[in-house]
This record gives structure tokens, sequence and C-alpha cells, in this order.
């Protein structure tokens, strides 16, 4: 049987903080064996035809002021409304500038204090993508988000930063996909810590339905 397939998308060519190059590898050295990744930057692949090969999208895309085109931000909202997997890491919240995608995505990115590190604490203890993981520490951006409103998610993830607990991952249900956030994921070196690795590769098997 042929492997299930997973398109990651991030930037290698116009990079203004976050290069794809080496978190590509990352992803697929994870889901190795489980789901073949193909590493990209080319929204065109945000295409029925493309995704309907997919038991996953990792995005990792760059931010920018440039939305995509409507015909790429529909494909993949009716793409995890149709079943579909979403795994979105750290800046891959930028797809929130097409305002359709920031609702299925759960929250929106407001700023980020100082790199610094961060106590992750696991309020989800029983959802599959983390258990298992004990509270860690990684160094990172504190990104701060306002969580859509009349919106049901999961918080997997939280830190506590300028006297307040901040979400730092979820999940949700969306139509009959689901989608997933990870917070963490500025640089190469944060893909190192193990317990962030495996909220990764058990995150992308739950949002594929495959965990």
């Amino acid at each position: 049987m042929a492997e299930l397939q997973a398109l990651a998308l991030g930037s290698y060519s116009k990079v203004k903080y976050h290069p794809f190059t080496g978190v590509d590898r990352v992803f697929e050295e994870l889901f190795a064996g489980e789901l073949q990744v193909h590493s990209a930057e080319d929204y065109g692949l945000l295409n029925k035809d493309s995704l309907s090969a997919c038991k996953l999208v990792i995005a990792y895309t760059e931010f920018s002021d440039d939305k995509i085109a409507p015909e790429q931000s529909g494909a993949l909202l009716s793409y995890v409304a149709g079943g579909g997997g979403l795994l979105v890491v750290h800046n891959g919240i930028s797809l929130q500038r097409n305002q359709e995608l920031g609702v299925m995505l759960g929250a929106h990115f407001t700023h980020h204090p100082a790199y610094t590190p961060l106590k992750m604490t696991i309020p989800a203890t029983g959802h599959p993508i983390v258990q298992g993981i004990d509270d860690f520490v990684i160094e990172d951006e504190p990104y701060y988000f306002d969580m859509q409103p009349y919106f049901e998610t999961t918080v997997l993830a939280e830190y506590p930063h300028e006297g307040a607990m901040r979400a730092a991952a979820w999940c949700h249900e969306f139509g009959l996909g689901r989608v997933v956030y990870l917070m963490p994921g500025h640089h190469l070196p944060s893909f190192s810590v193990e317990p962030f690795r495996q909220m990764i590769k058990r995150g992308g098997l739950w949002a594929a339905g495959l965990l």
C-alpha cells in the first residue's frame, strides 16, 4: 500500500524571520514511516487535486502582509472541513492574514515580547496529543493571541508570562477535519526539545486521524 502523504509549507526564498530550511527535514524525519512529507513553498499546491492526496497539511508559513489567493484559502478550508488535517507550527499562524483561515485556526496572533525561557504546563493531560508529556522548558518567542470568540478549542499547553497564563498549543475539530496549533518553533534549536518533538508528531497524527 502506498505511504500516506502530507504537505508541509514554509519559506525558502522569501524569508523574513523563519527559514524553512532544516525545519522541513525535522517534519520529514518525525513523520517517517507514518506519513511521507513533501516540503514546499508553493501556495499553488493548495488546490483540490493536490490536497486530495494528503492526510495532513503542515503550515510553517512565513509572516506576510499579502493574503494568499482566495482559491487557495478556499481549497484549504474545504480540505479541512471535508476531513483533512492541519498542523500549524509557530509562524504558521500567519495564515490568519486571510481572515477566513484565521477563524479556522481558532486564535489571532497579536505580538510577541522578547525571546526567553518558557515553562510549558500541560492542562489537557488526558488528550492523545499530550498524553505522557510532562511539563517542560523551552527557549522561544512568547506569542500572544486573542482567542476567537464563540469558538471551542482544547488548550493543550500554556505558559505563565507577565502575570497571566497564556495558551501555547490547542486543538479542535473543524467540520469533519481537525486543526492543531503549536506555538514553539522560532528556530531550529527549538525542534531539538524532545517534548515539543513529541507534540509535533502526535499533533500531526491526531490531526490526520491516525491517533
